[in-house]
């Protein structure tokens, strides 16, 4: 069975925006830099590998889904599974300092 390629290549909603809107934050406010700090060390301590490798690609290197999932030879569905369990990861951990 051929392989569907009409899959959708964003992410919405609130969480998507708010991770962004973190890391992309130029805001010299310390309550900014501390919480982008922090998301920055959940991502590179508390993630799987391959989580990690995903969340850089998508939201450092704005790469969308199925790209991802052609450089790492898996489909978009599990490039988005993988996506879903991390953030849901990440905003858990957050939750204790914040």
């Amino acid at each position: 069975m051929p392989r569907r390629e009409s899959y959708s290549d964003t992410f919405t909603g609130k969480a998507d925006k708010g991770i962004r809107a973190i890391l992309e934050s130029d805001s010299e406010e310390e309550s900014v830099r501390r919480l982008r700090r922090l998301l920055l060390n959940v991502i590179n301590n508390e993630l799987t590998p391959r989580q990690k490798q995903i969340i850089m690609l998508y939201y450092f290197r704005r790469v969308d889904i199925v790209r991802i999932g052609e450089q790492l030879g898996i489909t978009p569905q599990a490039v988005s599974a993988a996506m879903s369990r991390a953030r849901l990861r990440m905003y858990r951990i957050l939750q204790y300092y914040l």
